[in-house]
């Protein structure tokens, strides 16, 4: 433990969520408190799918190279009828961020990598082995009790308090802030299998009414089986050795596969009622709880870390002001509940309730899959909600917000053979797309861009796919966590400046 008592932003809970904020607080310079009751990270895999937007914030982070070494880049799923047809493939190859778009990993390793990157920063404090038993907060503060692993009570101080403690979240419970939502409620049995190859990468759904489930390759010849539990059947009859060796059997398991874990887990669909109190803000699990079966729930909290990480950096370091922070559930509670929704939707495809309903889910699929745009939307996941803010820090550009690309993740082409973030750097910058950047390179030299410290870098107009094919002649102003805060035209600088400007004061 550090000598020191107080600390710009202290978080609590030490999963992905909680590893990845204090890793980007690290990298922005932020002194930060984080405080896991447990003594280690996890041993047992929970998570197993990590996306594209992710993998870019594992990039922010410095670990996307390290992160993908442990990982199965690229996989997709492909689902089967009760009587053994493929009838959809959903296998992306286009890599918008920078990443594949799907990738099967294992959290434990995942973990393991984001805690011993925090050595490289003397101004991050781990307290593991420590739990934060209350708080209480106040007008310039939060003033944290926690115990020691001895017993003993220490007291800290942080002027935010960020909760990533996991669905079961004592901090919200202690702010009084409800969970609500869908009634969604479902048991599924886990078994994870070690030393158990699959023929293929891929996934393999198998949409049968009568026991759905899912069976998910993973790297090193791990693999996990999540198989769908009846209202009738109970915990201990599904998690006997005899229905366990049973369900292997006929799922296709291999015959040396070695069983490491097996659990009944319940899946939620929830979100918190607000994600902050005063200080304290909620983050991961403890703000939303998602159903596994579009791979988001991890996913969504490294999104919150992402958008709480450099908000909080500049708050601290004095930048922008603490109203900056007001803009975090607007801009992420919307996009969580659209992946809640998409996960539920899976879940309809995945686990129909009766024979009929399979039998029109797997012909609607066929269908589609004549029509080559309709085949190009299944296989490329473009029914994947997008992130995309329609309110916070940003200027509306007045566009249709089909089309805008204000409030949305950039894309990450190479430049030069070198991704595009990689030349930004971790702060604000202008992405300028002109066929005379000299000129405007020129023009935007002084406030308000000096003010957000924003580094200015030129993108060939040949760069960036046929989504930025249109923006000949524009400005963009990208914030650390690579969302579209402005799309100005050139012409238009002076008008765009101002607006930044007042978006800037705004946070006062």
């Amino acid at each position: 433990m550090a000598a020191n008592t107080h600390f710009p932003v202290a978080i609590v809970g030490g999963g992905p969520t909680g590893l990845t904020l204090a890793n980007l607080l690290g990298v922005y310079g932020v002194e930060t408190l984080l405080i896991e009751r447990n003594a280690a990270t996890v041993h047992a895999p929970r998570a197993v799918s990590i996306d594209d937007e992710s993998l870019r914030t594992m990039q922010a982070v410095g670990l996307a190279e390290e992160v993908m070494s442990q990982t199965v880049t690229g996989y997709g799923s492909h689902y089967y009828s009760a009587k053994g047809r493929c009838f959809a493939k959903v296998q992306p190859t286009e890599e918008p961020f920078g990443f594949p778009r799907r990738n099967a990993f294992r959290q434990p390793i995942l973990e393991r990598q984001l805690r011993e990157a925090l050595d490289r920063f003397e101004h991050v404090t781990e307290a593991y082995r420590h739990e934060l038993t209350s708080f209480e907060q106040a007008s310039d503060g939060v003033l944290l009790n926690v115990r020691d692993p001895w017993g003993g009570a220490i007291q800290f101080s942080c002027d935010y308090l960020i909760a990533c403690d996991g669905a079961s979240s004592p901090a919200r419970k202690a702010l009084g802030v409800a969970m609500s939502g869908s009634t969604f409620r479902e048991r599924w049995l886990i078994l994870d299998l070690e030393n158990s190859p699959s023929p293929s990468p891929h996934t393999k759904v198998y949409s049968d009414p009568k026991r759905p489930c899912i069976a998910l390759p993973g790297p090193e010849n791990t693999r996990r089986y999540e198989f769908m539990l009846h209202d009738y059947e109970s915990d201990e009859e599904m998690l006997a050795p005899n229905m366990v060796a049973h369900l292997m059997q006929t799922h296709e398991a291999a015959p040396q596969s070695r069983l490491v874990r097996k659990t009944v887990y319940t899946f939620h669909a929830r979100l918190a009622e607000q994600w902050s109190k005063d200080r304290v803000f909620l983050a991961g699990d403890a703000a939303h709880l998602t159903p596994p079966f579009a791979g988001q729930g991890m996913n969504s909290g490294l999104r919150d870390a992402n958008n709480l990480g450099w908000k909080l950096a500049a708050v601290t370091q004095g930048r922008l002001g603490p109203k900056l922070l007001a803009s975090y559930e607007p801009e992420r509670r919307d996009h969580a509940w659209a992946m809640i929704e998409f996960a539920l939707n899976m879940g309809k495809v995945i686990a129909p309730k009766s024979v009929l309903k399979a039998w029109a889910i797997e012909n609607a699929f066929r269908v589609l899959s004549l029509f080559p745009k309709a085949r190009d939307y299944i296989a490329q996941m473009k029914f994947k909600p997008p992130p995309r803010f329609a309110k916070g820090f940003l200027v509306p550009d007045g566009a249709d917000e089909r089309t805008t690309l204000v409030g949305r993740l950039f894309p990450q082409p190479r430049i030069g053979g070198v991704m595009l973030d990689d030349l930004l750097g971790k702060g604000f910058s202008l992405v300028v797309r002109s066929a005379r950047p000299d000129v405007v390179m020129a023009q935007v030299t002084g406030e308000p861009w000096s003010k957000l410290k924003a580094r200015a870098v030129v993108m060939p107009l040949d760069a960036g796919g046929p989504r930025l094919a249109a923006y000949t002649d524009h400005v963009f102003l990208l914030r650390p966590d690579r969302y579209v805060a402005a799309c100005i035209k050139v012409d238009e600088l002076e008008q765009g400046a101002a607006k930044i400007a007042a978006l800037v004061a705004g946070t006062y």
